[in-house]
């Protein structure tokens, strides 16, 4: 049995048994023979349904590829619905409910605000995500091109006063758009006090100004006469001004006012999944251990600053004073929930009864979750839900029978945990075609859990291209983001939502603004998101969460959706048509540079993801804009080439040019690191390169065109230093 030890039906990998017996169970009052008795009976029960459904997917793929390839040349839209209804991809629709999940933290039922997306894995990001609770507008502004570095305001230096003084008053035109004052404006503020109950503040003509909204006022630090802080409410978010005329910046304030800090990433998704590369049993405990230290508030990362060491560890809770006299306290951290892996993989990490890989999608379940369990134990330094629920975010699962199955994963996941019914709540991906055009039938399945909905244009666009690979040649990526189905997907997914009763009690989230070097024009562009009705939306960084969050105190979201619940319209038929160009006239210059976007795209990552072991991180693209992307940006570039392929818009000759040429670009790129292992070397040997070859030239066989299964391959022939297999 090698490196496994047998506990019940199961051979688990020593340093995972180790991991969960030593570090893991004791503290939850489960009995360790009998959790893995129980384990042993859940996987055993529910490996063969898992298997099942992934047969469906390939089944339905198969007779979608079957009537595309026929009706090719004699397409009818009302034909294909119908077959697309008679092989039970789309699903008669449910009759109308309300869901009804319980014991939902306010992060996510009251509280608007951006998200948070990180590697779990690694503790440094987990740990700034988890803190980024909280932040600087003050320097949010003044370290991006938020502010420009024209006339004088460059970024250099330790601090260059005419690009502060920029900062300082961008920030206070916020807070007087966010806590107005009557008849003044923060900008002439000399001081600010508690007086009554109520904001004073002396203005720079002599006169003192309330605010408008005298309940905005919530709490302060230090004395009434001289507050060290004044915390404010706009939107459900806190803003707090922060006071010190003897700080480098309060001094040069008439207030004294040293920075303004508002409440930012107000929930923090701890990825298991598409940003982290875990192939084996020693990645998946390292996942497991850094979620063990952040449920338990003991996670650490020390690395070096200006030649110092720095540990980084958890923030407290921050305290204040309320109006009453009473102790406010307010969480320092993310509301924190966790992403598992969906239900595709297998891993060796645990072996069943009749010594297969068991389905790693059950596998996480069954540990975050017996982790987790320590959060509603309070066996930790802190708190993460007040509410005593679990958060599991479930990526990739295809139309309602596969929630259903998680549902029912869930149910028996609890029953060994001894957890309350629905204790675990689950946020479902809309990430898939299946799910999407299905997506009322998926809510519905988990109405009495569900915290939690989203978009995503890279994995929906991947999985809208490999549906439907033999119906032509897909337009150009860039294209797909202005399509018809991609807007009707965004709109239908919170119109469902809100028709289902997500509002005021779970979040709708929208996607990643991936470029985090480029925040003014997130700044101009990402309201757009809570216009659309979405109460959360991901952001790539700290930073970018704090300056995203002063679009919901520009916009309530709660009278956005508001008004969209008056509005009623089915978007499956626009969702269902599909992007190809039907009379494709491209130039060979316009094909060559699709081509070389994609193919850089994918090498930029994939060289990464196989020979580092790192699953996200800005990436430059091939214009040098740093990119923030997971493995989502494999799947729609892979796809979208293999589909080029197939119809034959582009040959394999060229493609495979395409790529040795994207190759000397990305080793250019990242020449300054010293171990990078640059491919253009040895085309042959690189088992990056190879990889890249792998998802374009075997895309169209891969199942709904993941990249998982190639990706995993290859980073274990990496790690073993294995040559390339043909």
């Amino acid at each position: 049995m090698g490196n496994y030890t047998m506990v019940g039906n199961l051979r688990v990998v020593n340093i995972l048994v180790d991991f969960i017996n030593s570090e893991v169970l004791p503290g939850t009052g489960l009995e360790v023979e009998k959790f893995w008795e129980d384990v042993g009976n859940l996987i055993n029960d529910l490996t063969p349904e898992n298997k099942k459904l992934l047969d469906r997917r390939d089944h339905l793929q198969k007779q979608i590829n079957g009537w595309l390839i026929e009706n090719r040349e004699n397409y009818n839209f009302q034909l294909y619905k119908s077959f697309l209804s008679e092989i039970g991809y789309l699903e008669p629709v449910v009759e109308d409910f309300q869901i009804n999940t319980r014991n939902v933290d306010d992060e996510i039922k009251l509280q608007p605000g951006p998200q948070l997306v990180v590697p779990v894995n690694n503790s440094r990001y987990a740990i700034n995500a988890a803190n980024a609770r909280w932040g600087s507008l003050y320097d949010a502004l003044y370290g991006t091109d938020a502010i420009s570095e024209e006339g004088g305001a460059e970024r250099k230096g330790n601090y260059n006063s005419t690009r502060g003084n920029r900062v300082i008053g961008l920030a206070k035109n916020f807070l007087d758009e966010a806590i107005p004052l009557k008849g003044a404006s923060h900008k002439h503020a000399k001081k600010y006090s508690i007086e009554k109950g109520k904001l004073s503040v002396l203005v720079s003509n002599g006169k003192v100004a309330e605010l408008i909204d005298k309940n905005q006022l919530v709490g302060y630090k230090g004395s009434r006469e001289e507050p060290s802080s004044i915390l404010c409410k706009n939107n459900g978010l806190h803003i707090e001004i922060q006071i010190d005329k003897t700080h480098q910046i309060g001094m040069q304030d008439h207030a004294g006012v040293k920075d303004v800090v508002l409440e930012s990433a107000i929930t923090t998704i701890m990825d298991c999944e598409d940003s982290v590369a875990a192939v084996d049993a020693d990645d998946k405990v390292d996942v497991y251990r850094n979620w063990l230290g952040l449920t338990k508030g003991s996670l650490t990362s020390t690395f070096k600053k200006n030649g110092k060491d720095v540990i980084r560890k958890l923030n407290p809770d921050r305290t204040y004073k309320a109006i009453d006299g009473s102790l406010l306290t307010l969480p320092g951290r993310s509301l924190m929930l966790i992403r598992n892996v969906g239900h595709l993989m297998t891993t060796d990490a645990v072996l069943d009864q009749h010594s297969n890989e068991v389905p790693e999608g059950i596998l996480d379940c069954i540990v975050t979750s017996l982790i987790a369990k320590h959060d509603l134990l309070q066996n930790g330094n802190y708190q993460n839900s007040k509410k005593g629920s679990i958060y599991i975010v479930k990526p990739k699962m295809h139309g309602s029978e596969e929630v259903a199955f998680a549902n029912k994963l869930f149910s028996r996941v609890e029953k060994i945990l001894d957890l309350e019914t629905n204790t675990l709540k689950i946020g479902v991906m809309d990430e898939e075609r299946r799910t999407t055009i299905n997506l009322k039938n998926c809510i519905s399945e988990v109405r009495e859990r569900i915290a939690f909905i989203n978009t995503g244009f890279l994995d929906r666009t991947g999985d809208e291209i490999h549906t439907s690979m033999e119906a032509g040649p897909m337009i150009r990526k860039s294209d797909m983001k202005t399509s018809s189905w991609l807007n009707s997907y965004e709109k239908s997914n919170v119109a469902i939502g809100l028709t289902c009763g997500l509002q005021g009690r779970a979040q709708i989230g929208k996607g990643m603004w991936a470029m985090p070097d480029l925040m003014n024009d997130m700044i101009n562009q990402k309201i757009s998101h809570l216009k659309a009705g979405a109460n959360t939306a991901w952001v790539p960084s700290p930073t970018a969460a704090t300056l995203h969050a002063m679009h919901y105190h520009q916009l309530n979201v709660k009278d956005v959706q508001d008004r969209l619940q008056e509005e009623s319209e089915n978007y499956v038929d626009h969702i269902l048509s599909i992007p190809i160009e039907k009379n494709p006239n491209w130039t060979e210059e316009e094909i060559q540079n699709e081509l070389d976007n994609n193919a850089q795209g994918i090498l930029g990552y994939v060289v990464r993801w196989i020979d580092s072991g790192i699953g996200c991180s800005k990436v430059k693209d091939i214009n040098n804009v740093g990119l923030m992307e997971d493995r989502a940006t494999l799947r729609i570039s892979s796809q979208h080439m293999a589909n080029w392929l197939h119809h034959q818009i582009c040959s394999e000759e060229q493609v495979m040019n395409t790529l040795k040429r994207m190759a000397k670009v990305v080793d250019e790129q990242n020449a300054g690191d010293p171990t990078y292992i640059p491919m253009t070397s040895n085309f042959e040997e690189s088992v990056a390169f190879q990889a890249a070859v792998d998802l374009i030239f075997k895309g169209y066989q891969q199942p709904n065109g993941y990249t998982e299964p190639i990706l995993h391959e290859r980073r274990k022939q990496a790690k073993k230093g294995m040559k390339i297999k043909s």
